[in-house]
């Protein structure tokens, strides 16, 4: 797990998560990263774009995913 900055990121195309809640006040954004020099997925807050982002590997993310679904139930 690491953090990259927005610059370091470039222009990968962001998109919001499904995962996340349906008001603003919670919305997480994902990128697919295996266009760049990096792999994984990065997830960043979209109120704070030009926040670092967070950089899972695809295996993390999905572990990440299932916590978050089971923790919802």
């Amino acid at each position: 797990m690491a953090s990259l900055s927005a610059a370091d990121l470039g222009d990968v195309e962001w998109r919001k998560s499904s995962y996340s809640g349906g008001g603003e006040s919670q919305c997480v954004e994902v990128a697919d990263l295996s266009a760049t020099r990096y792999s994984g997925i990065a997830v960043r807050d979209s109120k704070r774009p030009a926040s670092p982002a967070l950089l899972l590997s695809a295996s993390a993310f999905g572990s990440l995913v299932r916590l978050v679904a089971d923790e919802s139930v």
